[in-house]
Protein backbone atom coordinates (compact mmCIF):
# COMPACT_ATOMS: atom_id res chain seq x y z
CA UNK A 1 0.00 0.00 0.00
CA UNK A 2 2.50 2.42 0.47
CA UNK A 3 5.25 3.19 -1.19
CA UNK A 4 9.14 2.37 -0.17
CA UNK A 5 10.61 5.47 0.66
CA UNK A 6 14.09 6.92 1.47
CA UNK A 7 14.76 8.04 5.04
CA UNK A 8 17.19 10.83 3.41
CA UNK A 9 14.24 12.45 1.03
CA UNK A 10 12.52 13.82 4.02
CA UNK A 11 15.53 15.90 5.05
CA UNK A 12 15.56 17.46 8.44
CA UNK A 13 11.81 16.59 10.18
CA UNK A 14 10.57 18.15 12.96
CA UNK A 15 8.13 16.17 15.06
CA UNK A 16 5.96 18.51 16.53
CA UNK A 17 4.06 17.45 20.10
CA UNK A 18 3.51 18.76 23.31
CA UNK A 19 1.48 22.36 22.88
CA UNK A 20 -0.80 23.82 24.88
CA UNK A 21 -4.07 22.43 24.35
CA UNK A 22 -5.99 19.99 27.14
CA UNK A 23 -4.69 17.42 24.95
CA UNK A 24 -0.87 17.96 25.87
CA UNK A 25 -0.39 14.76 27.90
CA UNK A 26 -1.48 12.57 25.33
CA UNK A 27 0.46 14.61 22.53
CA UNK A 28 3.88 14.43 24.43
CA UNK A 29 3.18 10.60 25.08
CA UNK A 30 2.37 10.01 20.67
CA UNK A 31 5.33 12.04 19.64
CA UNK A 32 7.98 10.87 21.48
CA UNK A 33 6.81 7.53 19.57
CA UNK A 34 7.00 8.26 16.43
CA UNK A 35 9.96 10.46 16.88
CA UNK A 36 11.38 7.48 18.24
CA UNK A 37 10.43 5.13 15.31
CA UNK A 38 12.02 8.00 13.04
CA UNK A 39 14.85 7.74 14.30
CA UNK A 40 15.17 4.00 14.46
CA UNK A 41 14.69 4.16 10.48
CA UNK A 42 17.22 6.66 9.99
CA UNK A 43 15.39 9.88 9.37
CA UNK A 44 17.25 13.44 10.48
CA UNK A 45 14.34 14.15 12.93
CA UNK A 46 13.86 16.36 15.68
CA UNK A 47 11.30 17.08 18.66
CA UNK A 48 9.68 20.39 18.41
CA UNK A 49 6.94 21.60 20.74
CA UNK A 50 5.66 24.86 20.18
CA UNK A 51 5.24 26.01 23.90
CA UNK A 52 8.96 26.04 24.37
CA UNK A 53 9.77 26.93 21.18
CA UNK A 54 9.05 29.91 18.11
CA UNK A 55 8.26 28.91 15.16
CA UNK A 56 10.82 30.84 12.77
CA UNK A 57 12.81 28.42 14.59
CA UNK A 58 11.64 25.88 11.84
CA UNK A 59 13.02 28.57 8.86
CA UNK A 60 16.73 29.25 11.15
CA UNK A 61 17.25 25.67 11.75
CA UNK A 62 16.49 24.90 8.66
CA UNK A 63 13.79 21.80 8.98
CA UNK A 64 12.46 20.83 5.67
CA UNK A 65 9.31 19.71 7.02
CA UNK A 66 7.21 19.00 10.24
CA UNK A 67 5.14 15.78 11.35
CA UNK A 68 2.24 17.25 13.18
CA UNK A 69 1.15 15.00 16.51
CA UNK A 70 -0.09 17.85 17.95
CA UNK A 71 -3.67 16.76 19.38
CA UNK A 72 -6.40 19.46 19.96
CA UNK A 73 -6.88 23.22 20.04
CA UNK A 74 -3.64 25.22 18.28
CA UNK A 75 -2.17 22.15 16.41
CA UNK A 76 -5.62 19.94 15.05
CA UNK A 77 -7.73 23.29 14.54
CA UNK A 78 -6.04 24.71 11.16
CA UNK A 79 -3.94 27.03 12.88
CA UNK A 80 -0.36 25.55 13.20
CA UNK A 81 -1.50 24.31 9.79
CA UNK A 82 -1.94 27.80 8.75
CA UNK A 83 1.29 28.76 10.06
CA UNK A 84 3.41 26.25 8.18
CA UNK A 85 1.79 27.28 5.39
CA UNK A 86 2.71 31.05 5.85
CA UNK A 87 6.51 29.93 6.58
CA UNK A 88 5.95 27.59 3.78
CA UNK A 89 7.11 24.29 5.33
CA UNK A 90 5.10 20.83 4.33
CA UNK A 91 3.88 19.06 7.13
CA UNK A 92 1.40 15.97 7.60
CA UNK A 93 -2.20 15.24 7.30
CA UNK A 94 -4.90 17.82 6.36
CA UNK A 95 -4.91 21.23 5.44
CA UNK A 96 -6.50 24.10 7.17
CA UNK A 97 -9.74 23.71 6.05
CA UNK A 98 -9.88 19.89 6.38
CA UNK A 99 -8.48 20.46 10.24
CA UNK A 100 -10.63 23.23 11.02
CA UNK A 101 -13.81 21.43 9.60
CA UNK A 102 -12.96 18.01 11.76
CA UNK A 103 -12.29 19.59 15.54
CA UNK A 104 -15.75 21.19 15.41
CA UNK A 105 -18.01 18.40 16.02
CA UNK A 106 -21.19 20.94 15.01
CA UNK A 107 -19.86 22.10 11.80
CA UNK A 108 -18.61 18.50 10.86
CA UNK A 109 -22.51 17.01 11.96
CA UNK A 110 -23.93 19.66 9.68
CA UNK A 111 -21.86 18.75 7.02
CA UNK A 112 -22.94 15.29 7.10
CA UNK A 113 -26.36 15.73 7.80
CA UNK A 114 -26.20 17.67 4.34
CA UNK A 115 -24.83 15.48 2.30
CA UNK A 116 -27.39 12.58 3.58
CA UNK A 117 -24.47 11.02 5.56
CA UNK A 118 -25.70 9.07 8.81
CA UNK A 119 -25.80 10.77 11.91
CA UNK A 120 -27.59 10.84 14.86
CA UNK A 121 -29.92 13.50 16.04
CA UNK A 122 -28.60 16.47 17.59
CA UNK A 123 -29.18 19.90 19.69
CA UNK A 124 -26.76 22.78 19.95
CA UNK A 125 -25.65 24.58 23.27
CA UNK A 126 -24.87 28.04 23.40
CA UNK A 127 -23.21 29.83 26.18
CA UNK A 128 -24.79 33.03 25.41
CA UNK A 129 -28.68 31.73 25.64
CA UNK A 130 -28.91 28.84 27.15
CA UNK A 131 -31.55 28.36 29.00
CA UNK A 132 -31.35 25.46 31.74
CA UNK A 133 -35.12 24.67 31.21
CA UNK A 134 -34.98 24.04 27.57
CA UNK A 135 -33.03 21.06 28.90
CA UNK A 136 -36.30 18.46 29.74
CA UNK A 137 -37.66 19.46 25.97
CA UNK A 138 -34.33 18.63 24.62
CA UNK A 139 -33.98 15.34 26.78
CA UNK A 140 -37.26 14.01 25.11
CA UNK A 141 -36.31 15.29 21.72
CA UNK A 142 -33.22 13.54 21.55
CA UNK A 143 -34.74 10.07 23.15
CA UNK A 144 -34.26 10.39 26.79
CA UNK A 145 -30.49 9.30 26.55
CA UNK A 146 -28.22 12.07 25.14
CA UNK A 147 -24.51 12.23 25.01
CA UNK A 148 -23.33 15.66 26.30
CA UNK A 149 -19.80 17.00 23.73
CA UNK A 150 -18.04 20.46 23.63
CA UNK A 151 -17.83 21.06 20.16
CA UNK A 152 -13.72 21.60 19.98
CA UNK A 153 -12.04 19.31 22.26
CA UNK A 154 -10.77 16.05 21.57
CA UNK A 155 -9.68 12.62 23.83
CA UNK A 156 -13.57 12.72 25.04
CA UNK A 157 -12.51 16.02 27.28
CA UNK A 158 -15.53 17.62 28.87
CA UNK A 159 -18.09 14.47 27.46
CA UNK A 160 -20.74 13.31 29.18
CA UNK A 161 -23.62 10.99 28.81
CA UNK A 162 -26.49 11.62 30.70
CA UNK A 163 -30.02 10.06 31.09
CA UNK A 164 -32.03 13.39 32.84
CA UNK A 165 -32.71 16.86 32.65
CA UNK A 166 -30.85 17.93 35.85
CA UNK A 167 -28.09 15.61 34.79
CA UNK A 168 -28.01 17.52 31.21
CA UNK A 169 -27.95 20.73 32.91
CA UNK A 170 -24.98 19.91 34.95
CA UNK A 171 -22.95 18.46 31.89
CA UNK A 172 -23.60 21.22 29.60
CA UNK A 173 -21.98 23.41 32.67
CA UNK A 174 -19.11 21.53 32.52
CA UNK A 175 -19.05 21.38 29.02
CA UNK A 176 -19.09 25.37 28.87
CA UNK A 177 -15.67 25.20 30.73
CA UNK A 178 -14.24 24.03 27.54
CA UNK A 179 -16.09 25.64 24.75
CA UNK A 180 -19.15 28.31 24.40
CA UNK A 181 -20.74 25.64 21.99
CA UNK A 182 -21.60 22.42 23.35
CA UNK A 183 -23.26 19.23 21.39
CA UNK A 184 -26.11 17.91 22.40
CA UNK A 185 -26.43 13.97 20.50
CA UNK A 186 -29.04 11.73 20.81
CA UNK A 187 -26.79 8.22 22.29
CA UNK A 188 -26.87 5.34 20.16
CA UNK A 189 -27.05 2.36 22.18
CA UNK A 190 -24.78 -0.36 20.50
CA UNK A 191 -21.16 -0.92 19.53
CA UNK A 192 -18.78 1.84 19.00
CA UNK A 193 -16.24 1.39 15.80
CA UNK A 194 -12.97 3.42 14.61
CA UNK A 195 -11.61 3.35 11.07
CA UNK A 196 -8.40 4.83 10.48
CA UNK A 197 -7.77 6.51 6.84
CA UNK A 198 -4.41 6.24 5.74
CA UNK A 199 -3.21 7.83 2.16
CA UNK A 200 -6.82 7.58 0.71
CA UNK A 201 -7.93 3.75 1.90
CA UNK A 202 -9.44 2.24 4.73
CA UNK A 203 -8.01 0.32 7.55
CA UNK A 204 -9.57 -2.63 9.06
CA UNK A 205 -12.15 -1.45 11.58
CA UNK A 206 -11.89 -1.47 15.32
CA UNK A 207 -14.84 -2.22 17.74
CA UNK A 208 -14.03 -0.81 21.41
CA UNK A 209 -15.94 -2.38 24.41
CA UNK A 210 -15.72 -0.95 27.77
CA UNK A 211 -17.03 -1.31 30.72
CA UNK A 212 -16.73 2.61 31.28
CA UNK A 213 -20.10 4.48 31.10
CA UNK A 214 -18.77 5.44 27.69
CA UNK A 215 -15.65 5.25 25.91
CA UNK A 216 -13.86 8.22 27.55
CA UNK A 217 -10.73 9.64 28.50
CA UNK A 218 -9.73 6.67 30.71
CA UNK A 219 -11.10 4.09 28.54
CA UNK A 220 -8.49 5.53 26.36
CA UNK A 221 -5.35 6.52 27.77
CA UNK A 222 -5.73 5.38 31.64
CA UNK A 223 -6.46 1.92 32.42
CA UNK A 224 -6.27 -1.57 30.71
CA UNK A 225 -10.31 -2.47 30.67
CA UNK A 226 -10.96 -1.36 27.59
CA UNK A 227 -11.06 -4.17 24.83
CA UNK A 228 -9.84 -3.20 20.98
CA UNK A 229 -11.55 -6.08 18.53
CA UNK A 230 -9.77 -6.00 15.10
CA UNK A 231 -11.09 -7.67 12.94
CA UNK A 232 -14.08 -6.08 14.58
CA UNK A 233 -16.64 -9.18 13.86
CA UNK A 234 -18.36 -7.49 11.10
CA UNK A 235 -19.87 -9.54 8.25
CA UNK A 236 -17.30 -8.71 4.84
CA UNK A 237 -20.48 -6.77 3.52
CA UNK A 238 -20.81 -4.37 6.70
CA UNK A 239 -16.92 -3.90 7.04
CA UNK A 240 -16.78 -3.16 3.39
CA UNK A 241 -20.36 -0.60 3.51
CA UNK A 242 -18.50 1.04 7.15
CA UNK A 243 -15.53 1.47 4.89
CA UNK A 244 -17.03 3.54 2.17
CA UNK A 245 -19.32 5.34 4.66
CA UNK A 246 -15.91 6.11 6.57
CA UNK A 247 -13.78 7.33 3.43
CA UNK A 248 -17.35 9.48 2.11
CA UNK A 249 -17.17 10.89 5.39
CA UNK A 250 -13.23 11.67 5.72
CA UNK A 251 -13.57 13.74 2.32
CA UNK A 252 -16.72 15.59 2.81
CA UNK A 253 -14.62 17.65 5.61
CA UNK A 254 -11.62 17.92 3.77
CA UNK A 255 -9.61 15.50 5.14
CA UNK A 256 -6.29 14.29 3.70
CA UNK A 257 -3.41 12.07 4.46
CA UNK A 258 -4.18 10.13 7.32
CA UNK A 259 -6.98 10.62 10.20
CA UNK A 260 -9.56 8.18 11.56
CA UNK A 261 -13.41 8.13 11.72
CA UNK A 262 -15.61 7.57 14.78
CA UNK A 263 -18.91 5.98 14.31
CA UNK A 264 -21.74 4.02 16.13
CA UNK A 265 -23.66 0.85 15.10
CA UNK A 266 -27.73 1.09 16.13
CA UNK A 267 -30.10 -2.06 16.80
CA UNK A 268 -30.62 -2.23 13.40
CA UNK A 269 -27.19 -2.94 12.05
CA UNK A 270 -27.30 1.30 10.86
CA UNK A 271 -23.91 3.20 10.66
CA UNK A 272 -23.90 6.84 12.56
CA UNK A 273 -21.30 8.92 11.84
CA UNK A 274 -19.30 10.04 15.48
CA UNK A 275 -16.70 12.56 14.67
CA UNK A 276 -13.42 12.94 12.67
CA UNK A 277 -9.87 12.90 14.11
CA UNK A 278 -7.24 14.31 11.39
CA UNK A 279 -4.03 13.46 13.92
CA UNK A 280 -5.20 10.48 16.30
CA UNK A 281 -3.27 9.02 18.76
CA UNK A 282 -0.11 7.05 18.12
CA UNK A 283 0.47 6.08 21.98
CA UNK A 284 0.37 2.13 22.57
CA UNK A 285 -3.25 1.80 23.43
CA UNK A 286 -3.58 4.31 20.16
CA UNK A 287 -5.79 2.99 17.57
CA UNK A 288 -4.30 3.65 14.39
CA UNK A 289 -1.44 1.50 15.02
CA UNK A 290 -3.33 -1.35 16.02
CA UNK A 291 -5.63 -1.46 12.67
CA UNK A 292 -2.35 -0.69 10.96
CA UNK A 293 -0.61 -3.69 12.11
CA UNK A 294 -3.58 -6.29 10.78
CA UNK A 295 -3.60 -4.16 7.53
CA UNK A 296 0.20 -5.57 7.86
CA UNK A 297 2.12 -2.35 8.67
CA UNK A 298 4.44 -2.23 11.99
CA UNK A 299 4.36 1.27 13.51
CA UNK A 300 7.45 2.18 12.16
CA UNK A 301 6.04 1.32 8.83
CA UNK A 302 3.28 3.65 9.76
CA UNK A 303 4.68 6.25 10.72
CA UNK A 304 6.98 6.46 7.78
CA UNK A 305 3.85 6.36 5.46
CA UNK A 306 2.47 9.32 7.99
CA UNK A 307 5.18 11.50 6.97
CA UNK A 308 5.13 10.68 3.20
CA UNK A 309 1.29 12.34 3.26
CA UNK A 310 4.14 15.62 3.65
CA UNK A 311 5.65 15.05 0.37
CA UNK A 312 1.48 15.61 -1.41
CA UNK A 313 -0.05 19.27 -0.81
CA UNK A 314 -2.34 18.73 1.84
Amino acid sequence: MVDPVNAQQFGRVAVMFGGDSAERAVSLNSGKAVLNALLRQGVNACAFDPRERQLTDLIEEKFDRVLIMLHGRGGEDGAMQGALQQLGIPYTGSGVLGSALAMDKIHTKQIWQCLGLSTAKYRIADKSDFEAGSCGAIMMELGNEVMVKPAREGSSIGMARVTSAKQLETAIQEAFKYDNQVLLEQYIDGPEFTVSVLQGRALPSIRMSTPHNFYDYAAKYQDDTTVYHCPSGLSADKEAELAELSLRAFNALSCSGWGRIDVMQGAEGEFYLLEANTVPGMTEKSLVPKAANVAGLDFDALTMAILATSLSDS
